[in-house]
């Protein structure tokens, strides 16, 4: 024998508020952010996407900072200008102090540098949860081109050609946003 099954089961309102419940309670308990599902895997990728463009603006802002370095230095020297406002805007201490002393010791003998350095920088470390934030710069200097010579005379120093070789720096982020070259160290003895 066959049951009848009343009419308004099969009416159109009531079928499709039966669907909805279905589809809430069977859809309802597969939501939520478990771990493995879409949702998860979208918030979990948001901090690992913003992390990875804060990394990578930090580089392209300490690569500037380095090249802006690099300028405002051989400005520096071959003006013999160590109080040129360039340097400050790319150095911090102890570096500014360094780079400071070292221009006025070339000028104080009467040497300036000319020519031309050429520079290739990577970026090895970036560590954006140290207090301050820092990233570390390698590079390969070719200093062949640029030499420390007598203003009077344009001879070079004896003593002061350089080549190929190997520096490291560090660009730290102040307080105010700036990214500042406040460490370096020029690896001669390492060629590159």
């Amino acid at each position: 024998m066959r049951t009848r099954q009343p009419a308004y089961l099969w009416q159109p309102a009531y079928l499709w508020s039966a669907l909805l419940a279905v589809a809430l309670l069977v859809g309802g308990t597969g939501c939520g952010n478990r771990p493995g599902s879409a949702a998860a895997r979208d918030t979990d990728a948001e901090p690992a996407a913003s992390a990875d463009a804060r990394a990578a603006e930090a580089e392209k802002s300490a690569l500037a900072a380095y090249a802006g370095y690099l300028a405002a230095v051989r400005k520096a020297e071959q003006a013999g200008d160590p109080l040129d406002p360039q340097l400050r805007k790319y150095l911090a201490d102890p570096l500014l102090t360094r780079v400071r002393l070292t221009i006025r010791d070339a000028k104080e003998h009467g040497a300036m540098r000319t020519g031309k350095l050429v520079s290739n920088p990577t970026v090895t470390a970036v560590d954006l949860d140290s207090d301050p934030a820092t990233v570390s710069i390698q590079d390969c200097i070719d200093a062949t081109g640029y030499r420390l010579v007598y203003k009077k005379d344009r001879k070079v120093v004896p003593g002061s050609t350089n080549g190929r070789h190997l520096a490291t720096a560090t660009a730290t982020r102040y307080p105010d946003g700036r990214w500042l070259i406040n460490v370096g160290a020029s690896h001669e003895d390492q060629p590159c």
